[in-house]
């Protein structure tokens, strides 16, 4: 391509995140005068598996439900300046998210929409066949007698390169790698070969310093009186300005909240990171043992250094099945001897549990304790010995039927009369829950497809 450097901007981390972030980024973007891309990365571990379940219900559904708040708000400006945009929207329905996306146009009266959905992987109809080796593990994984909700195999970012190859305004993709929604974009613009480690070990870095949003600008970073970052209501989504070479400058949307400093940075390096010399990948086996980092500028940051070695022959796929259902209640006491009237009130939920023979496992927590560290026999709350002005009393149950769960979840709504004095603030909720685990098949069973959706397909 004519240009040296490419910028890419991300505008969401996970399906809720924020939906004005976005506007910021593109002006930046195209205030800039490069080449550049937008991505959303929106589908998290389990999501998929909620996806496929709603999908059953309506074949429609099953893509990410936020799409519109996400691209609505930015599709006409990307459009008029030639700034594709990247998302993982796909979920367990990338064509229903492509007809949502024309639909989404019709209603701005955007015409001409072009497309590309990126799909393949989907491997709940043949993962039994295939040859699988647990994650960590050397045996296969048992999966007999199992009920599959979703099997999807993490893609690289050839496809994307691919597509977007194919004129596009929007790429639609189901499950990829979080870092080959910036990496494919790099691919394409700066024809990338796929078997150059090191131009694709930077564009990995790229995208994984990318993907989390706002983390890398101060937000999951911040820590008051330690770790200071202003404007978090206002924080602005990250945006990479990569040199052909592999090098880049991390910054954000000028007039934005947060911050871009190396401490950031390097705590989005090292995020989710097992092995820092040997980070696997479908594209690479990235290296971060000797990248650098040096501000270069106020939000402004330059990271360099990135090796990389051949790719795996053996990629990941996460596989999602019935947990079962979630019933959760909680409780509010305030005011003097809170604390041992929430602990009645939780030896009170125990003792029904028993009473009623329910089948289930039960937890409790004195939320205002010490409840997030500890365990599920609840060891250190019942050694906690401070004296909290309030408390607030939570049940979980975990079942395999939905009845049980919420049956629960109401005896904790009982004890307004039935339990200690003084209770309120009463909230209760029944959730269906899926398990996950991860195997590894080899990269040759897996068959990307790209699809070009017009409006006339509509």
């Amino acid at each position: 391509m004519s240009s040296d450097k490419m910028h890419i901007g991300n505008a969401a981390a996970f399906a809720f995140d924020r939906t004005d972030v976005g506007i910021p980024v593109v002006e930046s973007l195209v205030s800039s005068g490069k080449p550049s891309a937008l991505f959303y990365e929106t589908l998290a571990e389990r999501t998929l598996a909620f996806a496929q379940r709603e999908r059953l219900s309506d074949p429609e559904k099953g893509y990410s439900p936020n799409i519109a708040g996400f691209v609505g708000p930015v599709l006409q400006r990307c459009i008029e300046s030639a700034v594709p945009i990247i998302g993982n929207f796909g979920a367990a329905n990338p064509m229903g998210a492509a007809r949502r996306l024309h639909t989404l146009a019709k209603e701005f009266g955007i015409s001409g929409l072009r497309v590309a959905v990126v799909d393949g992987d989907d491997l709940r109809e043949n993962i039994r066949g295939l040859q699988t080796k647990q994650w960590g593990k050397e045996k296969p994984l048992d999966l007999a007698n199992t009920k599959i909700l979703s099997a999807n195999v993490y893609m690289g970012s050839q496809p994307i390169a691919d597509a977007l190859g194919q004129d596009p305004h929007i790429v639609v993709t189901g499950r990829v790698t979080d870092s080959a929604l910036a990496l494919g974009p790099l691919m394409h613009h700066f024809d990338w070969a796929s078997d150059d480690w090191d131009k694709m070990a930077a564009g990995v870095l790229a995208g994984h310093l990318l993907e989390c949003g706002a983390q890398i600008t101060g937000g999951y970073y911040a820590d008051p009186g330690r770790k200071n970052v202003p404007g978090l209501a206002n924080v602005g989504f990250p945006i990479a300005e990569v040199n052909e070479d592999g090098s880049l400058i991390i910054s954000k949307p000028n007039g934005t909240g947060g911050v871009v400093n190396t401490r950031t940075v390097k705590e989005q390096i090292l995020y989710e990171v097992d092995d820092p010399a040997n980070y696997l990948t479908p594209d690479v086996t990235l290296d971060i043992s000797e990248v650098e980092v040096e501000q270069v500028g106020l939000d402004r940051v330059r990271v360099s250094g990135a090796k990389g070695k051949p790719a795996p022959d053996n990629w990941k796929v996460t596989i999602s099945v019935d947990g079962g259902w979630l019933g959760e209640g909680e409780i509010s006491y305030a005011g003097p001897n809170a604390l041992a009237r929430a602990r009645l009130a939780a030896q009170t939920i125990r003792e029904r549990v028993d009473i009623l023979g329910l089948d289930c496992d039960l937890r409790t927590d004195l939320i205002g304790t010490i409840s997030i560290h500890d365990g599920d026999t609840g060891q250190l709350t019942r050694s906690f010995s401070g004296e909290p002005q309030e408390v607030r009393m939570r049940a979980a149950a975990n079942a395999n039927d939905e009845a049980t769960a919420a049956l629960v979840a109401r005896e904790v709504e009982s004890l307004y009369c039935a339990g200690p004095a003084g209770g309120g603030g009463v909230r209760r909720n029944t959730t269906w829950r899926v398990k996950t685990g991860s195997v590894l098949v080899p990269n040759k069973d897996v068959k990307p497809r790209i699809t070009m959706v017009t409006e006339d397909d509509i």
